[in-house]
């Protein structure tokens, strides 16, 4: 849902507030009272809610593209590109 910006043309007070695209805009100002709000025009904002939004939440197991560090030794290789054969499993 997008956020949206708002400022009292009275008392100058600004306020956020999370609103469908639908939502008629706010009129009344939570500080004075006032109806005198006033939407302005801002950096697009919007909150994503749920799950699936980050990388981890997609992935399972040793499955995540998290960035290891390698060690300091070099002797031995990751082979954790190694894809998997389709036949009988590990």
């Amino acid at each position: 849902m997008p956020i949206y910006e708002y400022e009292c043309k009275v008392c100058g007070h600004r306020q956020e507030a999370i609103q469908k695209m639908s939502d008629d805009p706010l009129v009344e100002c939570a500080a004075c009272g006032k109806p005198e709000l006033k939407k302005l025009v801002s950096a697009p904002a919007f909150r994503l809610k749920g799950t699936g939004w980050y990388e981890t939440d997609f992935k399972g197991g040793n499955k995540k593209n998290v960035v290891k560090e390698k060690s300091d030794s070099g002797s031995k290789k990751s082979s954790s590109t190694k894809p998997s054969g389709g036949g009988s499993g590990s």
